[in-house]
C-alpha cells in the first residue's frame, strides 16, 4: 500500500486505562475521502478509538500503531463554543489564515447562519450551535474529520437537517470522515462504510452500495438495517 493511499490506519492497536483494556488489537484502514460510521453499544470502545486518533487521552496506555495522514478536526456532541466570544470569533479562534473573517462569513452562509456572526452563542438554539461547530471544523479544511455523536442531543427533525447539511459540506470539501454514532439509520443515510465495534474489536465491516440521496424504504437499506440491528443485539420482534 502506498504511503498516502489511506487516511487512517491502525495495526494491532490496543488501548488501556489502568487495568481496563478498551481496544483490543484493532486492525483498520480507511482510504482517503471515505465516510465511515462506527456503531456499537455503550462501552464498546467507539469514543476511545476516535479520541486515540485525535491524540487525546494522554493518560491512556497504547500498543500497536495508529496513524492519521494530514490535519484533523474533531466535532463533539456538544458544540464547545466559548460563551464569551461571538460566533465569528469562535470560528476564528486559533485560525491563522489570510482573510479569515471573509472565510468565516462564507462558511456561516453555507450553514445558514450568515446573519449570526456577531451574536453570542447563548442566543442560539442547540441545532444552531452545532451548525456553528460544524462550520468551525470545516473552516480548518481538515484532511480527517472525527465526529463523536455530534447530533445525538438534537431533536429528530433537527438531526435530519444536520444530516443533509453535513453530507452537502462533506461532498464539497472531501475530508475523510469517521462518525461515531448509536443511530443505525444515521449511519446508513450518510456513510460509505459502516463498522461495528464490540468489546473493543471490529466485528463487522459493511460497504453501503447505495447512491445518494438514500431512501429508508429501499430494500438494501432495510436489509442492512436489519443485519446491523441484529449484530447490535436489538430484538427485532419489538420493532
Amino acid at each position: 500500500m502506498q504511503a498516502m493511499s489511506y487516511a487512517v490506519q491502525l495495526q494491532q492497536f490496543s488501548r488501556s486505562f489502568g487495568e481496563k483494556t478498551v481496544l483490543k488489537e484493532v486492525d483498520l484502514t480507511i482510504p482517503a475521502g471515505q465516510f465511515v460510521a462506527l456503531l456499537g453499544e455503550s462501552g464498546s470502545g467507539k469514543t476511545t478509538l476516535l479520541r486515540a486518533l485525535a491524540g487525546l487521552d494522554s493518560e491512556a496506555f497504547s500498543t500497536g500503531t495508529a496513524v492519521v495522514q494530514g490535519t484533523i478536526s474533531v466535532l463533539f456532541q456538544d458544540s464547545r463554543l466559548l460563551p464569551w466570544l461571538t460566533v465569528e470569533d469562535n470560528l476564528l479562534l486559533g485560525l491563522h489564515k489570510p482573510q479569515g473573517a471573509v472565510l468565516a462569513q462564507a462558511m456561516l452562509n453555507e450553514v445558514g447562519l450568515g446573519d449570526k456572526a456577531n451574536v453570542w452563542p447563548s442566543t442560539l438554539s442547540g441545532g444552531q450551535q452545532q451548525r456553528v461547530s460544524l462550520a468551525r471544523s470545516l473552516l480548518r479544511e481538515p484532511a480527517v474529520l472525527l465526529a463523536d455523536e455530534p447530533f445525538g442531543a438534537l431533536d429528530a427533525l433537527t438531526r435530519l437537517r444536520m444530516h443533509a447539511l453535513l453530507f452537502r459540506l462533506v461532498e464539497r470539501t472531501k475530508p475523510t470522515v469517521l462518525l461515531v454514532t448509536h443511530d443505525v439509520d444515521e449511519s446508513l443515510l450518510l456513510a460509505d462504510r459502516i463498522l461495528v465495534l464490540k468489546d473493543g474489536k471490529v466485528v463487522d465491516d459493511h460497504e453501503v452500495p447505495l447512491a445518494h440521496p438514500r431512501r429508508p424504504d429501499h430494500s438494501l437499506f432495510m436489509n442492512l438495517r436489519q443485519r446491523l440491528l441484529q449484530r447490535l443485539g436489538v430484538d427485532l420482534e419489538f420493532l
